[in-house]
C-alpha cells in the first residue's frame, strides 16, 4: 500500500498482469484500453443497473448459483431483462477467465444496465436497444495488512435508507448513498464508514457486512436494512452448524464500541478485521473468534470447490 493511502476493504495485491486484461462487453473482448460503453448508457447516466462481485477458486466461481440467485431477483425487481439465463452468464465467465487464462484468485464485477438510451433522459423506455452487460476479471489477493492490521471505521450520519426508498437488498449501480458515507468516514480520519439504519441500530458499512464479537456471541443486523451480502449467509451458517452463537438482531453504537472483535465480510475481502471504530480501539487485538470463522470459512470454499468439480466431472 502506498505511504499516505488509507487502507479499504477492497485493497489489493499489485499484479502486473491487470495491466492486459481482457474485458467483457455485449459478447465480445476488448483490451482494458479499449472496453468502453456510450455516454448513453443508462448505467453511465443513472446509475441504473445491478451488478455482482465473485471470485473463481481452483476454476469455479465460489456460490455461483447463491450470486445469480441475488442477481436474478434484483433484476425481476427493477424489471431489467438480462437477456440471457444463469447458464448464459456463465458461458460468458468462462470466455473472459479464458480469454485471460485465469483459474484461481481472480475477482469479477459482474455488471448490467438496461442499455443505451435514445435520449438523455430518465424514462426506461428510452433505453430500446438491449441491455449491456460487462465482465471484469482481475488478479486479484486480498493485500496482507486485511489479514493482519484490520481497518478503522467511523459512524456517519449517512444512514441505510428504508426499503421503499431504495432496498439495500437492490445490488444495484446507484450507490451515491454509499460513496457519501465512505467520504465522510475518510473525512474523519477513518478508512470506511459505519452506517446505521433508520432508527439508529448498527447496519454495515458503505461496502461491507459487520459484525461484533461479545462474550463469544457474534452479532449482525436484522438483517432489514443491509445488503444481503452471500459471505454474510456463508458465515451465519456457518455460525449455526458449528457451535457458535450468532445472533441477528439490533444493537447499538454503545454496544459495538464494547465488542471483544468484530470484522466485515464480503465477497472480496472473506473476513476482515475491524480494529477500531470512531477513535475506540475493538478490544485487546486478538480475534479468536473471528480466526475460527475465517478456517472454517476458508474451508467451507474448499469442500465447495471440491463437490463442484466432482459434479462436473
Amino acid at each position: 500500500m502506498p505511504p499516505d493511502t488509507a487502507p479499504t476493504t477492497h485493497d489489493a495485491q499489485e499484479d502486473a498482469r491487470n495491466k492486459d486484461i481482457q474485458i467483457y462487453v455485449n459478447g465480445a473482448l476488448y483490451h482494458r484500453d479499449k472496453a468502453v460503453v456510450s455516454v448513453y448508457d443508462s448505467g453511465f447516466m443513472l446509475g441504473d443497473g445491478m451488478w455482482e462481485g465473485m471470485r473463481l477458486y481452483d476454476g469455479i466461481w465460489a456460490f455461483f448459483d447463491a450470486h445469480m440467485d441475488r442477481f436474478f431477483a434484483s433484476c425481476k425487481a427493477v424489471s431489467l431483462d438480462a437477456g440471457m439465463d444463469r447458464k448464459g452468464i456463465m458461458a460468458a465467465l468462462e470466455q473472459t477467465a479464458a480469454a485471460n487464462e485465469m483459474t484461481t484468485d481472480v475477482h469479477c464485477r459482474l455488471m448490467l444496465t438496461r442499455g443505451i438510451k435514445d435520449k438523455p433522459f430518465q424514462h426506461p423506455a428510452l433505453s430500446r436497444s438491449g441491455p449491456t452487460l460487462v465482465i471484469i476479471m482481475e488478479h486479484s489477493r486480498p493485500a496482507t495488512h486485511l489479514g493482519t492490521i484490520g481497518i478503522r471505521l467511523a459512524s456517519v450520519p449517512q444512514v441505510r435508507g428504508v426499503p421503499h426508498a431504495q432496498d439495500a437488498k437492490l445490488n444495484s449501480h446507484s450507490k451515491l448513498n454509499c460513496v457519501i458515507a465512505c467520504l465522510q468516514a475518510e473525512q474523519a480520519g477513518a478508512d470506511e464508514a459505519l452506517m446505521l439504519d433508520p432508527h439508529g441500530f448498527v447496519n454495515t458499512t458503505n461496502a461491507c457486512n459487520f459484525f461484533i464479537v461479545r462474550k463469544g456471541e457474534v452479532w449482525t443486523s436484522t438483517g432489514d436494512y443491509c445488503m444481503n451480502g452471500v459471505t454474510r449467509a456463508k458465515v451465519i451458517e456457518l455460525c449455526q452448524t458449528n457451535g457458535i452463537p450468532i445472533r441477528e438482531k439490533n444493537y447499538s453504537l454503545y454496544e459495538a464500541y464494547g465488542a471483544d472483535e468484530a470484522f466485515l465480510t464480503g465477497t472480496f475481502g472473506a473476513q476482515t478485521i475491524v480494529r477500531e471504530i470512531d477513535g475506540k480501539s475493538i478490544g485487546d487485538g486478538h480475534n479468536p473468534v473471528t480466526e475460527r470463522i475465517r478456517a472454517l470459512y476458508k474451508k467451507m470454499i474448499e469442500d465447495h470447490v471440491d463437490a463442484m468439480k466432482a459434479k462436473s466431472a
